[in-house]
């Protein structure tokens, strides 16, 4: 039985990846979940007997539950111990996946998918709160993208394996995002320490969310999925037209999910060696640059250029929305220590609201008549909002340390 502890200074931590391997596994589950469903649906329709909109259902009403939850479940359980929080959540989204996989019908994958959703929310939260609770601050940035490390390993990996064995059977990617959740919970009873946080009322702990520059912060969260989403939800019709072959669009995000693995494990460890913020500011700035270029570049190049090209915006794009959710985490840990977890909860509903804005911005913007690659300049005009914002709010907690001191 490991020990039981609680929070102390981050300075009298010491730091190991050790603990953090079976968290890594769980957000590797979370990660397959996440992305595999969207590759199935017409197999899904076909088996539940439904039209493959109501299949695509299964997407929405888990982001909308993992949305309007997360928040809820994290201050409800704010003062409960660590581990068994992220047991307990853990074992609610294996439950949900499993109710899904083996479901006859229609209303019980969709309440499969809502069980799933209830327990991922509040798993995500409680990993990242416990990471950033847990770790030393220098070592935030390094903690935080070898964990996250398994959202992009899923992306990149798990995700196109789901997708083979998928051919098979649809039900066969959620039974393996439940093994895989299975076997991160049996090593995180095992090897993961308890964690107490510091006594505190919940009152004490809901206290910073009544800061605006950390709404703010959260808005930021929702303009980097905005962009992101804008056309990556297109980018078959974006990069389709020159790339032909099935397999070469497969090929490309397998890149993609490769590219966000090395922007998350780069920016890691920027972010422990400057701040957060200074991190996060080139991310944005080389996120919008990409974007404005990468439009010029597909619109005006010879045609012998335009697949090279956009190769290039697509994969740089990878690096950094991969890269810019370090930082972001650590910004938004930092700027409410003691509510992380709820912190957390929020930047998930961020999240969520960021994908389904960009991907309706970005079908609102084809239905005009805008081209493909003028998705690109959609989501520069979110990224230049975005970025704005984010000085804002830099600005902002800067002026707020001076004054304190």
């Amino acid at each position: 039985m490991t020990e039981t502890r609680a929070a102390g200074p981050a300075e009298e931590q010491e730091f190991s990846y050790r603990p953090l391997v079976w968290l890594a596994v769980a957000t590797f589950s979370m990660g397959i979940d996440g992305y595999v469903l969207a590759g199935l649906l017409p197999a899904i329709a076909g088996d539940l007997r439904v039209s493959t909109a109501a299949a695509g259902q299964l997407m929405t009403v888990f982001a909308l539950t993992a949305a309007l939850a997360g928040p809820v479940l994290s201050t409800v359980t704010s003062r409960w111990e660590r581990r068994t929080t992220i047991v307990l959540a853990l074992g609610v989204f294996v439950l949900g996946n499993l109710i899904v996989g083996l479901a006859q019908n229609y209303p019980i994958a969709l309440s499969g998918r809502v069980v799933a959703a209830l327990g991922g929310s509040l798993l995500n939260a409680a990993v990242l709160g416990y990471v950033i609770a847990m770790t030393p601050v220098q070592h935030h940035g390094k903690a935080l993208s070898f964990v996250l490390g398994g959202w992009m390993v899923a992306t990149a990996l798990g995700v196109p394996v789901g997708l083979v064995i998928g051919q098979s059977s649809w039900r066969f990617p959620l039974i393996m995002v439940a093994v895989v959740g299975s076997i991160a919970l049996v090593g995180i009873m095992i090897g993961l320490p308890r964690l107490h946080l510091p006594a505190a009322s919940l009152a004490d702990r809901l206290r910073p969310l009544g800061q605006p520059r950390l709404l703010a912060a959260l808005l930021v969260t929702t303009g980097i999925l905005c962009s992101s989403y804008t056309c990556f939800t297109y980018a078959v019709l974006i990069l389709g037209p020159h790339l032909g072959a099935d397999w070469m669009i497969i090929a490309v995000m397998f890149g993609y999910g490769v590219a966000s693995m090395v922007g998350n494990a780069v920016t890691g460890r920027l972010t422990d060696r400057f701040t957060p913020v200074r991190v996060l500011t080139v991310v944005l700035t080389g996120l919008l640059l990409n974007s404005v270029l990468g439009m010029t570049g597909l619109m005006l190049s010879p045609a012998v250029l335009v697949t090279v090209l956009g190769l290039l915006w697509f994969f740089l794009a990878g690096v950094g929305n991969g890269g810019a959710a370090v930082p972001q985490q650590a910004r938004l840990g930092a700027l409410a220590p003691a509510s992380a977890a709820i912190v957390m909860a929020l930047n998930g509903s961020a999240i969520s609201l960021g994908s389904a804005l960009g991907s309706g911005l970005g079908g609102v913007a084809l239905t005009t008549g805008l081209p493909p690659n003028g998705l690109l300049g959609v989501a520069s005009v979110v990224l230049a909002i975005t970025v704005t914002l984010h000085l804002i709010v830099s600005r902002s907690s800067a002026a707020a340390k001076v004054a304190v001191e």
